[in-house]
């Protein structure tokens, strides 16, 4: 991650909501204990207690930890909001503050490399009699080198056991950071008995700890997904443990099967196909029969029919994959698409577009046709030099779902095949105008119609849509920035009918979106030569909106 801090007053304004971001200004003082490392902020704030803060930059973007009652919750807090402004204030001075922060790393690491194992020893056992929580996890990270495996296995189901951390039964975000530190040691523990030479040990132990976690996962708040990574930990942890001990390949299939067949599958996200070598032939016919039994009994269960699914991939059985998925056909023709993407992988396009041209019929009006199956049918013909099936199945689309994607694409069809201008266009819009309905006020959404004519840049024809009543405010307002050059006129009576609402509410929100609605108004004047009406307007304006300083102020600052 480079030096640049990678947001900035909006990134903080979005993620705590105007509210906060308000109320955190006011903590901006409160800040303390500032630390700016690579990535990673951490601070504390007083408030009605002192806070920790830590603020981290992924490549994504931010996100913020603090342990006040509303960011234990989940919430992007107002002490989260003053540790980041706090830091924007200094933003030049971050790059030295991080240099720093690696500066002292660095030492530490080199102070620790220089002591002798005696120093190293005594420091640990001080650590360890101040925190019992450390002590546990090492207690633990050393009991797979004893010779109990009871007790290692008590011990890693402990620290899997989320009673400790759950009230009423269920782990608060605010624990769930807690619990995924010590869940994540019996990951630690288990691979290190794989790699001290106990890896069928850890076979039977990862296999009862993937099932301890999963049992209680759906009663974890993993919104960060920490415990998802334990999860994940854990199913590593399992496969290393497999492919060094090479267990009984037909029990670890039933193993396998039963947790893909359970609703605990999506905790782990398992994969068969990364045991082939420890299954090989026997384990994966018995997996083969166990997924079959499971379809005869109930051919609508998803975990069996996608577990079959894995099999016939690696199998390489395309045909039996296409029939598993033929049996049970998605009424939007989803699986239609899926069938079409098998058959062109292995080399079959014809048959590959049958399916597709058969999902596009079948599909059924409420469900379908998905988007993915349309563009997959149309990317063939294209490549096929069949630019007339393109635009009949846009055409069709589009009197089915009259949106404005579907015309642009349908646009963009007919204009490869040089059969847009008439009648075809004429008649894409006739069909948004007969799906749309005149709008009795400005409150009501707007209208496919006129968004189709303003991406056309036709707007005459939108302004003739929006005064039959087919626009909304939003699309008004649009019509008018576009076109106040031309029609000032027609512009200010817009900009006059959004003002009017605004003008009883308050907030930066609506002062800013007011001001800039005046500005505009102002423009339109100008054009017209009427400039002095609206110094007239706005005198009273600022007379009645005395009272809303903060709106006096943005009518300052922007000379109105």
């Amino acid at each position: 991650m480079s030096n640049a801090l990678g947001f900035g007053k909006d990134e903080l304004r979005r993620l705590a909501g105007a509210r906060s971001f308000e109320r955190g200004l006011g903590y901006l003082s409160c800040v303390s204990a500032l630390e700016i490392g690579e990535g990673t902020i951490t601070a504390t704030v007083d408030g009605t207690d002192a806070y920790e803060v830590e603020l981290t930059e992924h490549e994504d973007g931010l996100t913020g930890w603090c342990d006040c009652p509303y960011g234990q919750a989940g919430n992007f807090c107002k002490h989260c909001v003053a540790v980041g402004l706090a830091v924007l204030q200094q933003s030049e001075s971050v790059p030295k503050h991080r240099a720093a922060a690696a500066s002292r790393g660095q030492q530490l690491t080199t102070w620790l490399e220089t002591r002798s194992r005696d120093e190293l020893l005594s420091l640990v056992k001080e650590h360890i009699a101040a925190d019992h929580d450390l002590r546990r996890r090492l207690e633990l990270r050393a009991s797979p080198a004893g010779e109990d495996p009871g007790a290692v296995r008590e011990r890693i189901l402990a620290l899997l056991d989320t009673r400790p951390f759950a009230q009423y039964g269920y782990v608060e975000y605010a624990d769930a950071r807690a619990y995924g530190l010590q869940a994540s040691e019996a990951v630690s523990a288990l691979r290190t008995l794989t790699a001290t030479g106990r890896a069928t040990e850890a076979v039977g132990l990862t296999r009862a700890a993937i099932e301890a976690l999963a049992r209680t996962y759906d009663e974890i708040d993993d919104s960060d997904g920490i415990i998802g990574d334990v999860a994940a930990g854990l199913a590593a942890a399992h496969l290393e443990a497999c492919l060094m001990s090479r267990p009984d390949p037909e029990q670890t299939a039933d193993w396998l099967v039963n947790h893909l067949l359970s609703d605990l599958r999506h905790t782990t996200d398992i994969l068969l196909s990364a045991y082939t070598d420890v299954l090989k032939t026997t384990g994966l016919t018995r997996a083969h029969e166990r997924a079959a039994a499971a379809l005869r009994e109930n051919p609508k269960d998803w975990s069996a029919r996608d577990l079959m699914d894995q099999l016939l991939r690696m199998e390489g059985s395309v045909d039996a994959l296409i029939a598993l998925h033929a049996a049970d056909l998605a009424p939007s023709g989803a699986t239609h698409l899926l069938i079409a993407q098998e058959l062109e992988r292995a080399g079959r396009p014809a048959e590959a577009l049958e399916w597709a041209e058969s999902g596009l019929r079948e599909a059924e009006p409420d469900h379908g046709p998905d988007p993915r199956l349309v563009d997959f049918a149309c990317e063939r013909y294209a490549r096929a030099g069949r630019p007339a099936d393109v635009v009949r199945i846009r055409r069709e689309v589009l009197l089915h779902r009259r949106s404005l994607a579907a015309y642009q694409q349908l646009r963009t069809a007919a204009r490869t095949a040089d059969c847009w201008d008439e009648p075809e266009r004429t008649q894409a819009l006739d069909a948004l105008r007969t799906d749309a309905q005149p709008r009795k006020s400005l409150g009501h959404p707007g209208s496919a119609l006129v968004d189709a004519l303003l991406d056309d840049g036709d707007h005459d024809a939108a302004w003739a849509a929006a005064t039959e009543g087919y626009a909304d405010g939003s699309q008004r307002l649009t019509l008018a920035d576009r076109t106040r050059d031309h029609r000032p006129a027609d512009a200010l009576a817009v900009y006059y009918q959004l003002i009017g609402p605004l003008l009883t509410r308050t907030g930066d929100a609506a002062y800013e979106h007011l001001t800039e609605l005046l500005l505009s108004a102002r423009t339109c004047h100008r054009a017209l030569d009427t400039e002095d009406d609206f110094t007239i307007y706005l005198a009273a304006l600022r007379t009645a909106q005395k009272r809303k300083r903060k709106l006096t102020a943005m009518l300052d600052q922007h000379g109105l």
